[in-house]
């Protein structure tokens, strides 16, 4: 039996510290101490009428008209992991395990690694994961919050109660465990944490969590340890041997709630997204599919953009199998993913990362370095190794646990330069008095140099839109060590071009000639992205001049241009097809209007540009490389008129390209074969839409010397389209 003193003596310091939830070590009090031979064993469990130690054993004592239960006797009589019966207030009976009974279970090892910023699988400590010692099974929390003065888990299993389960500190690593028996996957939590200097409690989801409720709701869910059965696997072996630089990418942009909904309006499922997807990007022939974030975020409206949950695939489209299913499918079907990945910042929601201990925890505590006013969103303080390494294990937890095969990291140029959209004064320089933020430089690089060692053959992609040097070249030489980085410049210059009227673009033809200057100082994607088509911007077609036909005419030859163009591809949802409303992430895409005949000709053009770009290696071999371009002739501003050779080797492929509605006949161009040149794709093809003006399949080559060229070629034109051009085929 417990003993009359230590029920009916007054309450210590520690003792009122955790009755009042402000303990900062609670294991000092709770569970089991003593000298050997007499214990006593503390339990503080609110909504409890009375606890048993085990199901036969005897009754704690309440502590005065506290919460807090005692029982002091010898220790041989309790078991190491003993169990409480405890009789809640409304008279059910629960018995399980204390989980102030047992040690700490984070080893200092992965608390070493951590503090260091190098724990690469650091989502395998911290977040919630079933656990089990010796034999008992449960769940282990962990967070880190070092400026907590205590942290607890509150969940469906505590009454959402803060006081019932406060975690273990672990020192001077500022991680909170605590192991709870009895827990499942499925079980719904959350951390409440109590500032150290204001005492201020705060409710927080988990930053590691792998699953979260379904929007409104924000609690983290308990998930169950992954056991789905790959089927990828020969497709991640030959992408960890494949030469992607010299292969043909082309990607297919989506954001997954807006692509198709049911016929409720109702979002898919990742699974039904999955073949549907596969079915509609492989007939098209593109080689992989870009999500947009799918990483869980509060807010529709975002696009994913805002996200809170770093190490969950939204519960919107399913849960997670569901989106393994998703990736391998398409790796099944020889469609890679790549995903949006978003480490320049984060929002404010108070249930998130945002102070999350009270303190600027996560991001940078001056405003002038951890906000971005255009955005109303927070910065990280990449300089923290516990930041840096939340981001790390954020973008390897993608790569490795759910295969994907690349991130495209969005808002580079935002991290690179501390006045990036900062008035004068209100921004802080390096210590060197630059605008050059170096703790975002010198994390971009862990991250590029981290993924590509951890997982090889994966691409990490920039959208960088400054004159940034090197973003693509290795970090020895220097450079960020990124895959690839979108060609904005090549973007902008060219889409302001294309929306001139024919008429004027001969005063506009360095728009097209200018990318040359620098397009193999970088490893260029030419994107054509959902950002081009939304925020009043207009769709790709309403950007395009002229009437109707006009207007689909130039789509054809925007897009034949681009896939001519040294650079892998990259082309948002709705544009195959020339959708004339402005993309709206609320409703589906128009897919009625690929019942008429222009929409469907730019959608046939797309498939046949992605087959034709797929089996010419000299459209792919050398994109990034000078010796894949040469120019035939770049100077026919008065004619609107491009030409050039893609090359690989001996073989190449002859592009020219009318910008002008005005058919250009007999045409001469010089050539390096004295052959017969195949007509491959013409733009203007009656199959797509045009009309059909060209060269009868093709043109037979001349003996006469033309724009230093041994021979020549005398050429139809089309209007308003672009022409390809082969030799025999061998």
């Amino acid at each position: 039996m417990s003993t009359l003193s230590e029920n009916s003596a007054k309450l210590s310091d520690d003792e009122l510290k955790i009755i009042e939830a402000r303990h900062h070590d609670p294991f000092m009090v709770l569970g089991r101490h003593g000298d050997g031979e007499q214990e006593t064993i503390r339990v503080f469990r609110p909504h409890c009428q009375q606890i048993r130690l085990g199901a036969e054993g005897p009754l704690m004592q309440r502590r005065g008209a506290t919460d807090l239960f005692a029982w002091t006797g010898p220790a041989h009589r309790v078991p190491r992991y003993y169990t409480l019966q405890c009789t809640e207030s409304d008279g059910q009976t629960q018995e399980t395990h204390d989980p102030y009974s047992f040690p700490p279970q984070i080893s200092e090892f992965d608390l070493h690694l951590f503090g260091e910023g190098r724990h690469w699988h650091l989502y395998r400590v911290l977040g919630a994961h079933e656990h089990e010692v010796d034999g008992i099974c449960g769940v282990l929390f962990a967070t880190w919050a070092p400026n907590a003065e205590r942290v607890s888990v509150v969940g469906d299993f505590n009454q959402w109660d803060g006081r019932t389960h406060p975690m273990r500190c672990r020192g001077g690593s500022g991680v909170w465990e605590l192991f709870i028996p009895e827990l499942h996957p499925g079980n719904l939590y959350k951390f409440e944490l109590r500032n150290r200097d204001s005492g201020a409690v705060l409710t927080k989801t988990d930053p590691y969590a792998q699953q979260f409720e379904l929007r409104p709701d924000t609690a983290a869910v308990v998930t169950r340890e992954d056991d789905y059965a790959w089927k990828d696997a020969a497709w991640r072996q030959q992408r960890q041997s494949a030469d992607w630089l010299h292969k043909p990418i082309s990607v297919y942009e989506v954001h997954l709630g807006s692509w198709q909904r049911d016929d409720a309006g109702n979002f898919l499922n990742y699974r039904e997204l999955a073949h549907r997807l596969v079915d509609y990007v492989g007939k098209l022939g593109f080689t992989h599919i870009e999500l947009l974030p799918i990483t869980e975020h509060p807010l529709d409206a975002s696009w994913g953009y805002q996200t809170t949950g770093y190490f969950a695939p939204t519960s919107r489209f399913g849960q997670a199998d569901d989106f393994r299913y998703f990736v391998d499918y398409c790796h099944q079907h020889d469609i890679g993913v790549l995903l949006d990945w978003v480490p320049a910042h984060f929002p404010k929601d108070d249930f998130a990362l945002a102070r999350f201990d009270g303190s600027a925890l996560y991001e940078h505590e001056d405003p002038r370095r951890g906000e971005h006013r255009d955005w109303g969103t927070l910065i990280y303080n990449f300089g923290r190794n516990e930041v840096k390494n939340f981001l790390l294990a954020s973008a390897l937890f993608w790569l490795e646990e759910f295969h994907i095969d690349g991130l495209r990291v969005d808002a580079v140029a935002s991290m690179l330069y501390l006045d990036y959209s900062r008035e004068a004064g209100d921004w802080l320089p390096n210590i060197y008095g630059g605008n050059e933020n170096l703790e975002a430089i010198a994390f971009l690089r862990e991250l590029n140099i981290v993924a590509h060692d951890q997982q090889p053959g994966t691409m990490i992609i920039a959208e960088e839109s400054t004159a940034w040097p090197q973003v693509t070249r290795p970090t020895w030489v220097g450079g960020l060590g990124f895959s690839m980085k979108w060609n904005m410049g090549w973007m902008h210059d060219t889409l302001d071009y294309m929306s001139k009227d024919p008429v004027h673009r001969h005063y506009h033809h360095d728009r097209l000639t200018f990318g040359l200057l620098y397009l193999f100082s970088e490893n260029f994607m030419l994107p054509f992205s959902h950002d081009e088509v939304v925020h009043g911007k207009g769709s790709m077609l309403n950007k395009m001049p002229g009437d109707e036909w006009q207007r689909f005419a130039n789509l054809r030859l925007l897009y034949t241009y681009m896939y001519l163009y040294p650079g892998k591809k990259l082309l948002f949802m709705g544009n195959e097809f020339g959708q004339g409303r402005e993309w709206n992430a609320e409703q589906a895409l128009d897919w009625y209007v690929t019942d008429y005949p222009l929409h469907q000709g730019v959608q046939k053009l797309l498939g046949d540009l992605n087959r034709l770009y797929r089996v010419h290696s000299a459209l792919y071999r050398h994109e990034f490389e000078p010796e894949g371009f040469e120019w035939i002739d770049c100077h026919d501003a008065d004619q609107s008129v491009l030409s050039f050779l893609r090359r690989d080797g001996d073989s190449h492929v002859l592009v020219i390209l009318n910008f002008t509605p005005v058919p250009r006949m007999a045409y001469r161009i010089g050539v390096p074969e004295d052959v017969f040149y195949e007509e491959a794709l013409n733009s203007d093809s009656a199959h797509y839409g045009g009309s059909n003006v060209g060269n009868a399949g093709g043109v037979a080559a001349e003996p006469i010397p033309w724009m230093g060229r041994p021979c020549s070629l005398q050429l139809d034109l089309p209007p308003l389209a672009a022409v390809v051009l082969r030799p025999p085929q061998g």
